[in-house]
């Protein structure tokens, strides 16, 4: 199921809706139509856990009523938000998830050249969000070495406190992309906070799909593109920590809650790998995509002096 927060005019307020063919389905309207109660945000559906999943299928059944007028909107006539758009807390983020990365950081980016023996997390704050089709701020006075990095992003769906790595994936609701933009020469004393979590550096979406319908998600390729020219290519079969790993080593000292998204790590290819290096800056157009999951599209935007 491919779910979205969308927006069917400059005034309205977000909404959760279903993408059914070419048409969005707005949830709630449709949960009204039926008489299912059924939420109107992404956050409070999957707070809903699995009774949620199997409401909203029943109503979809009633396919008649879910192509209504004022309930299904064609998808070309909305503008899709970040599928979360405000997180209750920091994403999640893993650094250097990929072997052939974890190479190219260390002749780049002064990490490193072992693999890491446990995941390497940070985090980005909320209001580095994005949608697809909003701008990556670059401010010349911030950064001269904005970069790229495409990621599967995995939305917690259930509690996770200490979780064992066998039960790990009944806690995903689903599956998303993220362009975890990174300011490489705003890194402080090793922390990566402040270089990863600036305003817009984390573009995230277009949708979520639910977890029953990605079979294998040890299997997706991820791809990125700078103005149309491919930049990195790889597949999540190639993840150093997979993600029964990640959430187990995560829960093991922090709660997951629903809501709450890990960005996976990003393959090689990235800017800063590059020889000569290669950055992003106004005018660029960032295309990161996920298959079976979507495509985020992002322009590059100047700001400040």
């Amino acid at each position: 199921m491919k779910l979205v927060t969308y927006r069917a005019s400059v005034a309205a307020e977000g909404r959760l809706g279903v993408i059914v063919d070419d048409l969005v389905v707005d949830v709630a309207k449709l949960g009204e139509s039926v008489a299912l109660p059924l939420p109107s945000t992404m956050l409070d559906f999957i707070d809903m856990g699995p009774d949620a999943l199997a409401a909203l299928k029943a109503a979809l059944a009633e396919t008649a009523t879910s192509r209504r007028p004022g309930i299904a909107v064609p998808l070309a006539n909305v503008r899709l938000l970040a599928p979360i758009p405000r997180p209750r807390k920091n994403i999640f983020g893993i650094g250097l998830n990929y072997v052939e990365h974890v190479a190219e950081s260390a002749k780049s980016l002064d990490t490193s050249a072992n693999l890491p023996d446990k995941p390497v997390v940070f985090s980005k704050p909320p209001t580095a969000v994005i949608a697809t089709g909003e701008p990556i701020l670059h401010n010349a006075g911030m950064t001269q070495q904005l970069d790229w990095e495409v990621e599967l992003a995995v939305i917690i769906g259930k509690r996770a406190t200490r979780i064992a790595k066998d039960d790990a994936m009944s806690h995903v609701f689903g599956y998303s992309v993220m362009n975890d933009v990174s300011a490489r020469d705003n890194r402080r004393a090793g922390q990566w906070i402040f270089s990863k979590g600036q305003d817009s550096y984390a573009p995230f979406g277009p949708l979520i799909v639910t977890a029953d319908d990605i079979p294998d998600p040890h299997d997706l390729t991820l791809w990125l593109k700078k103005n149309g020219e491919e930049k990195q290519r790889s597949n999540t079969k190639h993840l150093l920590f997979d993600i029964p790993t990640l959430i187990s080593d995560i829960s093991s000292g922090i709660t997951l809650e629903p809501g709450d998204i890990i960005a996976t790590g990003t393959p090689s290819g990235v800017g800063a790998g590059r020889d000569p290096q290669e950055w992003m800056w106004p005018g660029d157009v960032i295309e990161c995509g996920v298959d079976g999951i979507g495509v985020l599209r992002n322009p590059v935007v100047k700001i400040g002096d």
